[in-house]
């Protein structure tokens, strides 16, 4: 089929909420896509940092294909060996005490939100709900969720939405210490704020806002949706800071591709939820866990190590680009501010010439496959260099 053949059919059968780009993935290797014209692509998205691994990685299709052929799909009912594998396996490797497997990024917040408020009522009794959050920050599209994510432009057509959320100015401890009162249960915060532009929360701040959580009891909650398994550099981002989180939330990477989200938490949350307060029909599906068991075991210490070095070489490509202004982010999530061009008019002319890249905010966005290559990032670079300079 022709991309025009595929456009016609998508746009006709599928609910209009995606703005696409004119292009039609149909297989890849690496961080190599081929598309419907039969095109080389370079990938510099990953499908949002979700396809750490790249396209055609024989030993996670192999881990996912043998699990297929023992049983796909079994009710978090019962129990199931590859599932307990892997709990024990990101449990240990992340220093966590529970993890409890969902679908989504989105699943993964929604179950934080409901733990912190749930330890709070077992320990403090009602009216300690409340959850404050961060000014541009993003958390997914669920009621509440989307509610969570402070920005106020999605806060539009949904109303009513879910009380109980507060939102503070990254980097301003003054006014979070005069906001985390006597009714506030938990705060959420993204070490790098991904929707919001690449945007990295001040360190500083964060060692005081634990500092503040753990006098008064409120559940650090860490969203490495986007951050975490490996993207920047280390298995989830809040290790840059020297923080200690009660809950992490992840999701995108953790799957490569299959729909999977985690939400874990320290041994003090560890028997909050309890047997009917939460659950969820796909998670900790087989298969996607072990897929899941094959990218934490390949997160080693000289993977993440080539993770921070690639994306130092980026930053130096970038920085021979006069366009350029600055570059944000960390690891392999990068955000390149432009001096005077239209990030999503470069993107768009990008994906039509043979480059994926993404846009937060007036930036773009770059979460390329963690396994990309020199010669794929020289290639990608080169494209955009030429849209960038003209």
């Amino acid at each position: 089929m022709t991309l025009e053949n595929i456009k016609t059919q998508a746009d006709n059968s599928l609910m209009p909420t995606y703005a696409h780009f004119p292009i039609s993935i149909e297989s890849g290797n690496g961080a190599t896509f081929i598309d419907s014209e039969s095109n080389e692509v370079i990938d510099f998205g990953s499908g949002i940092g979700v396809n750490s691994l790249g396209y055609n990685n024989e030993g996670w299709i192999n881990a996912v294909t043998e699990q297929l052929k023992k049983v796909q799909h079994t009710s978090n009912l019962y129990y199931n060996s590859t599932v307990a594998e892997y709990a024990e396996m990101i449990t240990a490797k992340s220093g966590f005490s529970r993890v409890l497997f969902c679908n989504s990024g989105a699943e993964a917040n929604e179950c934080a939100i409901k733990l912190a408020r749930k330890y709070s009522f077992d320990k403090y009794g009602e009216n300690r709900y409340n959850i404050i959050t961060l000014v541009n920050s993003f958390h997914g599209r669920t009621m509440a969720t989307i509610t969570a994510t402070g920005q106020d432009h999605y806060h539009k057509f949904f109303d009513p939405f879910v009380g109980g959320f507060m939102y503070a100015e990254s980097g301003n401890i003054e006014q979070f210490t005069e906001m985390a009162d006597d009714t506030v249960c938990a705060v959420i915060l993204e070490i790098v704020q991904g929707e919001g532009g690449v945007v990295p929360t001040d360190f500083e701040y964060l060692k005081a806002v634990e500092k503040i959580c753990k006098e008064k009891d409120i559940l650090l909650i860490i969203d490495e949706v986007q951050t975490g398994m490996g993207r920047t550099g280390k298995l989830f981002a809040y290790e840059h800071a020297g923080i200690s989180p009660d809950v992490i939330t992840s999701a995108k990477g953790i799957g490569n591709g299959l729909p999977m989200g985690a939400c874990l938490c320290a041994e003090k949350c560890a028997e909050v939820l309890t047997a009917g307060t939460h659950g969820t029909t796909f998670g900790g599906n087989p298969v996607a866990c072990a897929g899941a068991k094959y990218i934490l075991n390949n997160l080693t210490d000289e993977f993440l190590n080539e993770i921070t070095a690639k994306g130092e070489y980026i930053r130096e490509k970038l920085a021979d680009i006069d366009e350029v202004k600055s570059v944000t982010g960390l690891g392999l999530m990068l955000g390149i501010e432009l001096k005077t061009k239209n990030a999503g008019e470069i993107a768009k002319k990008c994906c039509e010439n043979g480059l994926l890249i993404l846009t937060a905010k007036t930036k773009l966005r770059m979460l390329p496959p963690l396994v990309i290559t020199k010669e794929e990032i020289d290639k990608g670079i080169e494209i955009l260099s030429k849209y960038l300079c003209e």
